[in-house]
């Protein structure tokens, strides 16, 4: 497994010469991939023989997420297991890491909900002073690799669904409780691309009739589990952030909305006064 608290997420190349580096592009691009370039010097990379690189090229020219053949994501400077069955860290999820560090720089216990691979609670626990950590996800593949991933924070994963996997020991006691939940609706699913439809549990993308049904359920039970000025973040569409918020105020937290318009991301961020 890749070293979580890598100074760098990116390998040295073995040979920034590598003969067949022209050939490993124009298979990618054949393929599609946009980044060709950038897949190509990852995966030279990755390579130790002109056999491996083969087999890597092979498998993403198939259309299995560079991520996955990889067997890391690279979020927020740290590079994150992942393994096949498991969802990948998104890099417009780096937002919701930061308006949550924001709001709590100096929080002593987290809670990553949804946790899939663990990436944002990893992230959190590199930018935090030694925090608390527990995760959860009701998908045995996610808390395995999470597992794995946090191990070096003294993170603890739970197997369950959302906050019924949680020790009470936490109840009332979170500073930073994300939840990175499933908000595709049911019907847009089949429009997602092959990589997501095909390759990442459909439990971590479907998100209900309206694509907010698991969002509901953790901004319901969240002020119980909340510290005092803890609080709850979620990422949504622009779609859906007007009933999002709506529903976290229902709830009884003060709520605003976050907008990153560099990386398209939208964060709903609930605090209980």
């Amino acid at each position: 497994m890749p070293s979580l608290f890598s100074a760098s997420p990116f390998p040295v190349p073995f040979s920034a010469s590598f003969p067949a580096r022209d050939s490993v592009v124009a298979a990618l691009r054949a393929a599609g991939c946009v980044f060709a370039e950038d897949e190509a010097e990852l995966l030279l990379a990755a390579a130790r023989t002109t056999e491996e690189l083969t087999a890597l090229v092979d498998r993403r020219v198939a259309g299995l997420p560079l991520e996955l053949v990889l067997g890391w994501a690279e979020f927020r400077g740290l590079r994150v297991a992942v393994e096949p069955g498991v969802f990948v860290p998104r890099r417009r999820t780096e937002f919701l890491v930061t308006e949550a560090l924001a709001h709590a720089p100096d929080a002593a216990v987290v809670v990553d909900l949804c946790c899939g691979s663990g990436a944002v609670a990893a992230a959190l626990a590199a930018a935090l002073d030694g925090p608390e950590v527990h995760a959860a996800d009701v998908d045995p593949a996610a808390v395995r690799c999470a597992r794995g991933n946090l191990a070096a924070a003294g993170g603890r994963v739970y197997a369950g669904d959302l906050f019924d996997a949680l020790p009470d020991t936490v109840r009332g006691r979170v500073d930073i409780l994300a939840a990175n939940v499933p908000y595709v609706p049911t019907g847009e699913v089949c429009l997602l691309p092959a990589e997501a439809r095909d390759h990442e549990p459909l439990v971590a993308l479907d998100g209900g009739a309206d694509g907010l049904d698991v969002l509901r359920r953790v901004a319901a039970e969240a002020p119980r589990w909340l510290a005092p000025g803890g609080c709850l973040l979620v990422e949504t569409s622009e779609r859906q952030a007007p009933v999002a918020v709506d529903t976290f105020t229902r709830a009884g937290l003060t709520t605003r909305l976050a907008v990153s318009e560099e990386l398209y991301a939208h964060v709903v961020i609930g605090v209980r006064e």
